[in-house]
C-alpha cells in the first residue's frame, strides 16, 4: 500500500502561469505578445481572451499598434475589424535581429554570395523563379505521361525559396544598417559644427 495522500487541491498549471503573466505585464505588453504570434486575422475579443484583458482594452491597444504599423486590420463579418501582425513588422524585426549579429560589411558579403547562388539556380534550371520551376516540372510530367508528376524536386524548390527570402531580409537589414550609419555620421558632423 501507498502511504502518500493525494494533494489537497490540484492547481491548473496553465492557469497559474497565466495569472503570473498577467501580474508581471501590462495589458499592452500582453496584447503585443499575442499579436506578435498571430498570422491569421483575429477579432479584438479573441485577442483579449488570449491576452487576459477586456475587449475594449484590447481594441484600444490594437488600434495603437495598427497606427504604429505593427498590426494590419481587415474587415470582418458584420462590420467588425480583424487584426493580425503586419508583414512589414516581421521584416523589420528580422532585419534588426540580423544587424544585432552581423556587421554591415559581413552582410554585404553574404548578400553577394546569396545573389550568386540565385544566379546559379536560375542557370541550372533555366527559369527565373522556384515557382516557375514547379510549373515547368508539372507541365513536363503532364506532357510526358498525361498525369501529375510523381516527384517534383520539392527540396530544391524549398531551398531556392528560402534563399530568396533570406536575401530579402538581408537586403532590408543592410538598408536599415546603412541608413543608421548615415544618420549617425550626419549627427556627428552636425554636432561638430555647433559652436561650444
Amino acid at each position: 500500500m501507498n502511504d502518500r495522500s493525494p494533494p489537497e487541491e490540484f492547481t491548473d498549471v496553465n492557469e497559474a502561469v497565466g495569472e503570473e503573466w498577467e501580474s508581471e505585464t501590462t495589458p499592452y505588453e500582453r496584447i503585443r505578445h499575442v499579436i506578435a504570434h498571430t498570422y491569421s486575422p483575429l477579432s479584438a475579443d479573441a485577442v483579449a481572451d488570449d491576452a487576459r484583458t477586456a475587449p475594449k482594452t484590447a481594441r484600444k491597444h490594437l488600434n495603437t499598434l495598427a497606427d504604429e504599423g505593427f498590426v494590419e486590420t481587415t474587415p470582418g463579418e458584420h462590420g467588425s475589424t480583424l487584426y493580425r501582425r503586419s508583414p512589414e513588422s516581421l521584416v523589420v524585426e528580422q532585419a534588426a535581429d540580423i544587424l544585432a549579429h552581423v556587421s554591415t560589411d559581413e552582410l554585404a558579403t553574404r548578400i553577394q554570395e546569396m545573389r550568386e547562388q540565385l544566379t546559379e539556380y536560375q542557370a541550372e534550371f533555366g527559369v527565373e523563379s522556384p515557382e516557375e520551376l514547379a510549373v515547368n516540372q508539372t507541365n513536363q510530367a503532364l506532357a510526358e505521361s498525361g498525369s501529375l508528376p510523381d516527384k517534383i524536386d520539392r527540396e530544391r524548390i524549398r531551398e531556392w525559396k528560402t534563399l530568396r527570402r533570406n536575401l530579402a531580409f538581408a537586403n532590408a537589414a543592410l538598408s536599415i544598417g546603412n541608413a543608421e550609419q548615415f544618420v549617425d555620421s550626419d549627427r556627428r558632423s552636425t554636432d561638430e559644427n555647433v559652436p561650444a
